[in-house]
């Protein structure tokens, strides 16, 4: 009987990945959330990009920054134990399963999840910066970030090893749900 190796291909950019997750989830989600808000209170598309650029800005900042400080609190959660187990490296991987962090990991992390933050942020903003009528900037807004987000779940869902049709699907339906609320909320107020 031939024996045939056993090969496993396992995904190594783990750290990365998870900063573009973290960035594009919300890049994709929060502004489109606003948008359809704006768009069920106003009928300026130029309010509309005023508020979505506002928002991407301030949320890549708040975004990056929280991924600074998770990378930060890595490195010092490490350090500490580093302290406490100083005689038996031994005992950091194995007992603790700790792993010295890159120096350079919150700097990465926190440019990471903004740029991906500001990149997803526009997917939904654009129909409104290109077109003049705010429904009709919602509607393509909809159509063009649901679309994003079925993709971006998909493929997010190959790399984490889940069904990529219901991770489409889950993004797709927070997404929906997140702005349709929006909407809904800024229409019964305004």
């Amino acid at each position: 009987m031939p024996i045939t190796p056993h090969v496993e291909k396992h995904f190594t950019a783990g750290l990365f990945v998870r900063d573009v997750v973290i960035g594009m989830a919300d890049g994709l989600t929060v502004p489109f959330a606003l948008a359809a808000g704006l768009s069920g209170a106003v009928t300026s598309t130029r309010l509309i990009v005023i508020g979505g650029l506002a928002e991407i800005a301030a949320g890549s900042i708040a975004m990056g920054l929280g991924g600074y400080l998770a990378a930060k609190g890595d490195a010092e959660h490490f350090a500490h134990e580093k302290l406490r187990e100083e005689r038996d490296d031994f005992m950091m991987r194995f007992e603790l399963g700790l792993e010295e962090p890159d120096p350079k990991r919150a700097v990465t992390s926190a440019s990471t999840i903004a740029a991906s933050y500001v990149a997803g942020g526009f997917i939904p903003l654009s129909p409104y910066i290109v077109l003049s009528n705010a429904w009709r900037g919602l509607l393509w807004s909809a159509g063009v970030t649901l679309a994003a987000l079925g993709v971006f779940g998909y493929w997010k869902a190959r790399f984490t090893g889940t069904a990529p049709i219901r991770g489409a699907s889950q993004t797709m339906v927070i997404g929906g749900l997140a702005a349709g609320t929006a909407f809904v909320i800024a229409k019964l107020i305004s």
